[in-house]
């Protein structure tokens, strides 16, 4: 049996039918055809992986976050991407979470496929040159060509489709081009050989610009090449004239940008520097995945950020991601996530129309035997992560912040001597919201008897109902 796949969704039908057959990855021969066309022939059903009855081992839809996965690691090129891949979903539907963190191997790969997809789209990004056409030549206005190291042609090209309006373009690459017509995308086989093919009216002005605020006396030839990865310069307009600039300013034109007086100074005086002003000077993380504040992130398999809508009524705090939310990336997906998404339903609160967050952003365990255990994050670690709350609570907005447990409470309040005990009887007033502090869903799960999980239980519903409550009376 044999099947052409183009495309992820191609790949995706084709693996439901795979996986529906229990067809392992070792039975599956994936080939290349001349067309570079991926096509694979399947070899009789194997009984690796099946339960005695039949079945596949840990069969289950696949989540929302591993689908995104592969289908960012689909636009990798190499030649075994989609027998990497379905191995990945085999190795999932037998129940090895562990596929997905970076500790694994397989799961170590598939994150370099998405770093390097990822870094390709943001290149695309910043280094696609459009070229405007001359007013006669008719549409696309606009023309650029790239040439992707992997297939992120589709993602960028809806990028720019959202912020160019209905001004009409195209982006040619060796393999595909994409037109805009100023409504919709349109995909066509290559039309451009290279970038000389692209006829500018308004280059030359551009370059005449570019010269003028060129400053040789502040050029930094290492620094420009690193910033600028050298197989970007060839397609770059400005390219083509930063060679002999770079040239000019070797060969004395750095004395056009500095003042008169520069060589007639006198050394320097001892400069007396205390030693926090010697300090170096270091830049704080502006991204959640390069924070660095404390050291919960190197046994972490992922930063695990706040989910929901940008401007959310309610916003639920916890105290950190478990071992699924480490593993898939998303808060409140375990166990505890199911406890609280009963509550939620019960109070009548719907989960969409909520914000979900912790804490604590990375996964702090204890390996137990197999088994990584959650372990309470120290008051400098909540401390550290505050930052990210902040953040979020400045963007979001909420009427009412729900506090999941004591560690939640204490980053709220940025107080670590917070107590449940002293908040639980009422809601209160902090920094302009209301505050409700419930136990958090992992308590119901501990409990020590039924008794006391349905108390525990009680309090977070009828906390929940609360919030909703006294959301819409501050948002009105």
């Amino acid at each position: 049996m044999r099947k052409v796949v183009r495309t992820f969704d191609e790949w995706r039908a084709a693996v439901r039918d795979l996986i529906a057959r229990r067809v392992p990855p070792e039975s599956v021969e994936w080939a290349s055809s001349e067309d570079d066309a991926d096509l694979f022939t399947i070899a009789a059903p194997s009984a690796a992986g099946l339960l005695a009855d039949g079945t596949l081992a840990g069969a289950s839809r696949l989540p929302r976050g591993l689908v995104e996965m592969l289908a960012a690691a689909a636009c990798f090129s190499a030649a075994d991407r989609w027998a990497f891949l379905y191995k990945l979903v085999w190795r999932w539907q037998l129940g090895e979470r562990e596929v997905i963190s970076a500790a694994d191997p397989d799961g170590a790969r598939l994150h370099a496929m998405i770093k390097a997809v990822r870094r390709e789209e943001h290149d695309m990004h910043a280094y696609i040159r459009f070229r405007e056409r001359p007013e006669h030549a008719g549409a696309p206005r606009f023309i650029a060509w790239f040439e992707p190291t992997h297939e992120v042609l589709p993602q960028v090209a809806r990028h720019f489709a959202n912020r160019m309006g209905h001004h009409t373009w195209m982006i040619a690459t060796p393999t595909a081009t994409v037109i805009w017509d100023g409504e919709r995308l349109h995909d066509a086989p290559p039309r451009l050989r290279s970038a000389a093919d692209i006829e500018d009216s308004g280059e030359a002005l551009w370059l005449t610009y570019y010269r003028s605020i060129f400053n040789p006396a502040r050029l930094n030839a290492d620094l420009l090449r690193s910033h600028i990865p050298s197989r970007f310069w060839k397609n770059l307009p400005e390219g083509a004239i930063v060679p002999a600039m770079i040239s000019g300013a070797a060969n004395g034109e750095r004395r056009t940008g500095q003042t008169s007086t520069v060589g007639r100074r006198g050394g320097a005086t001892t400069i007396a520097v205390t030693p926090e002003r010697a300090q170096p000077r270091r830049d704080e993380p502006d991204t959640l995945d390069q924070c660095r504040r404390c050291d919960l992130w190197r046994n972490a398999t992922q930063a695990v950020p706040g989910v929901g809508p940008k401007k959310a009524r309610i916003m639920l705090v916890g105290e950190q991601p478990g071992d699924q939310e480490d593993l898939q990336g998303q808060p409140f997906v375990g166990p505890a996530g199911a406890v609280l998404d009963r509550a939620l339903a019960e109070a009548g609160v719907e989960r969409d129309h909520v914000y979900l967050t912790n804490a604590v952003k990375h996964f702090k365990w204890e390996l137990r035997g197999k088994r990584r255990l959650h372990k309470t994050p120290a008051q400098r670690e909540v401390a550290a992560c505050h930052v990210w709350l902040e953040e979020e609570l400045a963007r979001v907005k909420p009427d009412v912040v729900v506090a999941l447990g004591a560690t939640a409470l204490k980053s709220v309040m940025k107080d670590g001597s917070a107590t449940m005990s002293a908040v639980m009887d009422a809601p209160f007033q902090h920094e302009g919201r209301w505050v409700v502090a419930v136990y958090h869903p992992s308590f119901v799960l501990r409990a020590r008897d039924e008794e006391s999980r349905r108390q525990a239980y009680e309090v977070i519903v009828a906390g929940l109902r609360e919030a909703l409550k006294l959301a819409p009376a501050r948002s009105g």
